[in-house]
């Protein structure tokens, strides 16, 4: 029975390259493109932050889970191209968590991050910030990533809430802790004129942001070294908070 499945399966993965010749050979739960390239990997991020997916309807993730599900039983229909089981995969790794195969919240899904992260870049940046004004933006920003990393965490090993409070506060304090302490030195740097005082405070957000991503990334899984599609053995990850168990459930689908 395995072996009749089997075949099956082989026979309609051969029936839909031959329906597609612009796409490479369907391979369920590999990337699209070769990770053997910067190329490679640049368009397989690209892909895995692609905003399209977020307007994608109900209707249309069904359509993408069931034609997954027969192509991974043998039993998909003829004519289905390589193109179409590339993008509906694309569209399940993009909205279901790979673990309980629940949807993720649109914000905290890799292809929101760009969307409903970038107002958040910008309150970062925004000249003559009062300490309001800074502690605010550094909390929402600790905040979204914050429930980023939960609601993208590896669900096949249960974490206690307490932890992810923990690191949520160490974060939220650490930001805005070296956001404040920045802002008030450069304010009392009597050296500088009010020009260069201006520009320097505009790059506090950065040594703040950027020193909390050297915290995480021990932590994280080889996708945080990977975003910037370097290096070539970091592609089993879909997110950086998706630990390595996660990565290997990626590497050998089931």
């Amino acid at each position: 029975m395995a072996d009749t499945a089997t075949t099956a399966s082989a026979a309609a993965a051969a029936s839909a390259a031959n329906a597609s010749s612009d796409a490479p050979p369907f391979q369920l739960g590999k990337p699209r493109f070769q990770q053997t390239s910067f190329y490679g990997r640049f368009r397989h991020f690209l892909d895995i932050i692609d905003p399209r997916t977020l307007f994608v309807t109900e209707r249309r993730l069904r359509e993408a889970v069931q034609l997954l599900e027969d192509y991974k039983h043998g039993t998909l229909r003829p004519g289905v191209t390589n193109e179409q089981l590339w993008s509906a995969q694309k569209i399940k790794q993009a909205i279901l968590h790979p673990d309980t195969n629940e949807k993720i919240f649109m914000p905290f899904r890799m292809s929101g991050y760009i969307p409903f992260g970038t107002p958040i870049v910008v309150g970062l940046l925004l000249p003559n910030q009062t300490l309001a004004s800074t502690v605010f933006w550094q909390w929402l920003n600790q905040s979204h990533n914050a429930c980023v990393n939960y609601a993208n965490r590896n669900a096949t090993k249960p974490s206690p809430v307490s932890k992810f409070i923990q690191g949520y506060l160490g974060a939220v304090i650490s930001a805005v802790s070296i956001a404040v302490g920045l802002n008030v030195l450069v304010q009392k740097a009597n050296k500088f004129t009010p020009a260069t005082r201006l520009l320097i405070q505009r790059f506090v957000p950065f040594p703040a942001v950027g020193r909390l991503s050297c915290r995480r990334a021990p932590g994280c899984s080889s996708l945080c070294k990977a975003l910037c599609a370097w290096q070539p053995s970091a592609w089993p990850c879909r997110w950086p908070s998706a630990s390595s168990h996660r990565c290997q459930r990626l590497k050998h689908p089931s």
